[in-house]
């Protein structure tokens, strides 16, 4: 006989924004579904996606930081491409620690749960996008501190992503161990600025503060030999009517920044200069973040 049920909705997620590296993220309306039931004995079922049916799933993993999985089945459903950096990982971290603590009555509130999510993942930008929605920016902790609560924004009025998502994948690892020990200060500066800059722009719904505050020096430049397509794609997203264009945390996925009003021509020329090495679908910045029903 089945006992208790949750049903638990989290978002993709892109994270850095261009300059803000780790520490601005912005939730998007795709989502990763989990179906938890106390059925008296362990099982995982993942539709749609490549992922391991035992306990090293990090959906199970996550979950069993807070409770025993031992009599938990587990029902995932997700429409985020895995490895292509939009967030698949923290959807699956926070899925699991929300499930456990919604099921078993735990009390942890949202910020304990970004802890402890930060601490599986690695890095807040994600997770607290993926847990409070919206475009989040979220302040590094200090030595032996949990993370701060992020500071959120409402998505800019009239602005749309669109992602180009390449086929082939890459590891969050390789990505970060192609950054520099060191960077000159004036990357650096160029990159307070632009990120100061692109929050006011998304806070004021100013496209031009928007368009200006994209620009990276820091993360986009050393990944080039990573994904060489689509660094230039976003190099040329300016010219083909977008406000801009970042790579989605870790890449290889771009996102393509858009107004509205924008040219309509502008998703048919993205499709051209994808086709055979990328898809191309609209993406909307989410106001909802990761939650919880009884199922």
């Amino acid at each position: 006989m089945s006992g208790r049920s949750r049903l638990v909705r989290v978002p993709a997620s892109t994270a850095n924004l261009g300059p803000g590296y780790d520490i601005l993220g912005a939730a998007l309306a795709d989502e990763l579904e989990l179906e938890v039931t106390e059925t008296g004995e362990f099982g995982i079922v993942s539709e749609g996606i490549d992922a391991p049916a035992d306990r090293s799933n990090l959906v199970v993993r996550a979950f069993e930081t807070l409770h025993p999985a031992d009599r938990v089945s587990f029902r995932v459903r997700s429409a985020i491409p895995a490895a292509r950096g939009l967030g698949s990982s923290a959807a699956a971290i926070l899925a699991g620690l929300l499930a456990a603590d919604h099921m078993f009555e735990l009390a942890n509130d949202r910020e304990e749960i970004l802890d402890r999510a930060t601490a599986i993942e690695g890095h807040p930008d994600n997770v607290a996008a993926a847990l409070y929605g919206g475009i989040t920016l979220c302040p590094p902790a200090g030595p032996g501190a949990p993370q701060p609560a992020p500071v959120r924004l409402a998505p800019p009025e009239g602005v749309e992503g669109i992602l180009v998502i390449p086929r082939e994948e890459v590891a969050t690892s390789a990505a970060r161990a192609a950054l520099p020990d060191r960077y000159p200060l004036a990357d650096v500066t160029h990159n307070v600025a632009a990120a100061a800059q692109l929050v006011l722009g998304i806070e004021r719904s100013d496209l031009d503060l928007i368009r200006a505050g994209l620009a990276d020096r820091v993360h986009q430049p050393h990944r080039a030999a990573l994904y060489p397509r689509s660094i230039e794609l976003l190099e040329r997203a300016a010219g083909l009517g977008a406000l801009g264009a970042t790579i989605s945390g870790a890449g290889p996925t771009v996102l393509v920044w858009a107004f509205w009003q924008s040219d309509p021509g502008l998703l048919e020329r993205l499709g051209e200069l994808a086709a055979g090495w990328a898809d191309v679908r609209r993406a909307q910045f989410s106001p909802r973040g990761a939650r919880v029903e009884i199922a």
